[in-house]
């Protein structure tokens, strides 16, 4: 679903009503024969998009055992909604690439302005460690491929593809 910036219903309300913060799941792990998909959903966009950066983190560890010791503000803009996803869970990628934070609680507020999406986070979590948090898989990349965005009837829901 793509909406002109500021129109869309599933965005507007629930950021002037405030953050969403997300410690359960609401995602699941689709078929796919090389790499991991994932249909991320929530009551509106913030918290689909927290349900797919939860996802991506159980995808490289068990997220219940990240604690929310630190918070990390993340802020996207894009054209679209999916490049607005994309570049969302792109830096969070980069910053455990480069910064060895894991994440397992998202607080996200998108609005539309002047043709364009912006997204406000706070990413908590802690410090990567091999003894607390297990493996899993590495991440590659995020992809555009199988990406797709649908909300109606109080929910969202997000699919994205990682290279794993």
């Amino acid at each position: 679903m793509e909406a002109a910036a500021g129109s869309n219903p599933h965005i507007g309300a629930a950021a002037r009503l405030g953050r969403f913060g997300l410690s359960g799941r609401s995602y699941r792990f689709l078929e796919h024969t090389s790499d991991a998909y994932v249909a991320a959903s929530g009551r509106n966009l913030e918290e689909a998009f927290a349900s797919a950066a939860l996802a991506m983190s159980d995808i490289m560890t068990d997220p219940e055992t990240v604690r929310p010791l630190e918070s990390v503000a993340v802020e996207v803009v894009a054209d679209d909604l999916e490049s607005l996803l994309y570049r969302w869970l792109e830096r969070l990628l980069v910053i455990f690439e480069v910064n060895g934070m894991i994440f397992s609680k998202y607080n996200v507020e998108i609005r539309g302005r002047c043709g364009r999406y912006e997204l406000k986070a706070n990413a908590e979590g802690e410090r990567f460690d091999p003894a607390i948090h297990p493996s899993e898989v590495a991440i590659k990349a995020v992809t555009y491929h199988g990406m797709g965005i649908t909300c109606g009837d109080g929910s969202c829901e997000v699919r994205v593809l990682f290279d794993i």
